[in-house]
């Protein structure tokens, strides 16, 4: 348009600016740093805020399960023998009792000869053993003809064998003031019985065969020792017990004696293995995850080892972070002789293969500073390489940046460039790869005490690889065992990877003040 356009344009058509507009002006919200930036992007990310809630529980659980097991019962593990008896019981929440689920029962199939011994069980101990027959049937077999099986629910809590126990003259009178107290019998009469296997369980007449006999009437019939001996009885008896009726010549005997008047005497006792426990331990035997084939509690135990697990792998990621931060700002920034010299360092420790390095430091290190100790060089003699090499690609990429210039022409001297100025920048990569060392450490620890090569089960600790090992063997018919452990293994590194992934993109610079 020529200036005479502009004269021909109606007066109406123009109108006065308003002078008291403004370009710059100041924002409504409030400014968002690296870290508030980082956190706005992270939780738009659902599986990632999933996968650190489950990580948080895990961790919560590795620090309050291990005080969760009865502090005597736990005491016992290195001390007490009888731990053993009660291997293999199923997990149990107080108040599912009858629904089959959690419960701590389990459905058996069994022969004939089995049912009856687990009958007689709950007859002689009171114990709820079987908890409902679902099933009776035959089948044929070719050398022994029909047989007759059941298809049962059983609980593992009340079908604990009994065993022996031996005793001194003062705990035999304990117990027995507690039976009294308490209007619990645990101690249970001598048998006759004794079948292949010296099950404690048969308290009944047998045949060769090991098959109960039966009276007139269909009952099993007794065959307990007679008491013999004053200082052999047992203040609470059993109701079929014929003393209860003023028979003493037949009266049952509770205890066999040992030893002498002059060296002392033992009382070698047969106790219920059920209600054993409440009088050792003090409480009624019930295991959220059940127990092991040690008869230690899964709960408390997969709880300390994956506190050990969590606190190697947080220390082995401190250190490797320490070690390769300084290593590999060194290489990026100087570049050059220095960068290649560290490097072929770093190909030559990288080159080594960490299970050669585990076993020989386990070899010949173990012995002189202990088994974890060793681990822990192990991890890091070569750990850091990574890291390393994270922080030197980072350091290459923002040295010759405009504020790295400007920093050195202020006279900033090279270390505070370097940890001052380009470490921050490179920080979210750093925080994600260190967080992500995590998982990594716990799954070689598990691999290394799954396979043996590192032994770390004890009764006073042990590691989510130990447990999983020893439930292998028995994996079929108790898989709680080992299922509690893997479990949280396959949680672990599943959220550690989708956690992983949210950091990645939360820390990523060239995403800062983007929206969805």
């Amino acid at each position: 348009m020529n200036e005479k356009d502009y004269q021909n344009i109606p007066a109406e058509k123009f109108r006065l600016a308003n002078r008291t507009d403004r370009h710059d002006q100041k924002f409504d919200t409030k400014a968002v740093g690296y870290f508030g930036d980082a956190w706005n992007r992270f939780k738009k990310n659902k599986s990632s805020v999933v996968a650190a809630c489950v990580i948080l529980i895990l961790v919560l659980y590795s620090i309050i399960g291990p005080y969760c097991c009865n502090a005597s019962y736990k005491a016992a593990y290195a001390t007490d023998n009888t731990i053993m008896r009660y291997q293999y019981l199923l997990p149990k929440i107080k108040g599912l009792e009858g629904t089959g689920i959690w419960d701590g029962t389990q459905v058996l199939s069994v022969s004939e000869n089995r049912y009856y011994r687990l009958l007689g069980q709950q007859i002689e101990t009171g114990n709820n053993v079987i908890v409902d027959v679902i099933e009776k049937y035959t089948q044929d077999d070719v050398f022994r003809g029909k047989q007759t099986f059941y298809k049962l629910r059983v609980d593992s809590y009340g079908s604990l064998n009994a065993f022996d126990v031996t005793m001194t003259d003062l705990q035999y009178r304990e117990l027995q003031k507690w039976q009294d107290e308490n209007n619990m019998q645990v101690i249970l009469p001598r048998t006759k019985v004794d079948i292949i296997g010296g099950d404690k369980n048969v308290w009944f007449q047998c045949d060769q065969k090991g098959n109960p006999v039966f009276d007139s009437k269909g009952n099993f019939i007794a065959s307990y020792l007679q008491e013999g001996e004053d200082g052999y009885t047992s203040r609470m008896r059993l109701d079929s017990d014929p003393y209860n009726k003023g028979d003493k010549v037949n009266a049952y005997r509770y205890a066999q004696r040992t030893g002498t008047a002059e060296t002392g005497y033992n009382y070698v006792v047969r106790v219920n293995a059920f209600k054993f426990f409440q009088y050792r331990y003090g409480f009624e035997p019930s295991f959220l995850f059940g127990t092991d084939t040690h008869g230690y509690d899964i709960f408390s135990r997969l709880a300390s080892g994956a506190r050990f697990s969590f606190i190697l792998a947080i220390l082995v990621s401190v250190v490797n972070l320490s070690i390769g931060a300084v290593y590999g700002a060194i290489e990026g920034y100087y570049g050059g002789a220095v960068d290649m010299i560290m490097e072929r360092i770093s190909d030559i420790l990288s080159g080594i293969p960490f299970m050669v390095v585990t076993v020989l430091f386990n070899l010949h290190l173990s012995g002189k500073v202990g088994t974890i100790p060793a681990l822990i060089y192990a991890f890091i003699l070569t750990g850091w390489i990574g890291m390393a090499s994270r922080v030197r690609m980072q350091f290459y990429r923002f040295k010759n940046q405009e504020y790295v210039l400007a920093a050195r022409t202020l006279g900033a001297n090279d270390w505070s460039i370097m940890f001052k100025h380009i470490f921050p920048n490179s920080l979210g990569t750093i925080i994600t790869g260190s967080v992500l060392v995590i998982p990594g450490v716990i799954f070689e620890e598990t691999s290394l005490t799954y396979l043996g090569i590192i032994n770390l089960d004890s009764p006073v600790m042990s590691s989510v690889g130990s447990m999983l090992a020893n439930g292998q063997s028995i994996m079929t018919a108790y898989p709680h065992i080992m299922l509690f452990p893997a479990l949280f293994i396959a949680l672990l590194e599943i959220s550690f990877n989708l956690f992983g992934n949210g950091l990645r993109d939360a820390f990523n610079p060239s995403l800062r003040g983007t929206e969805d």
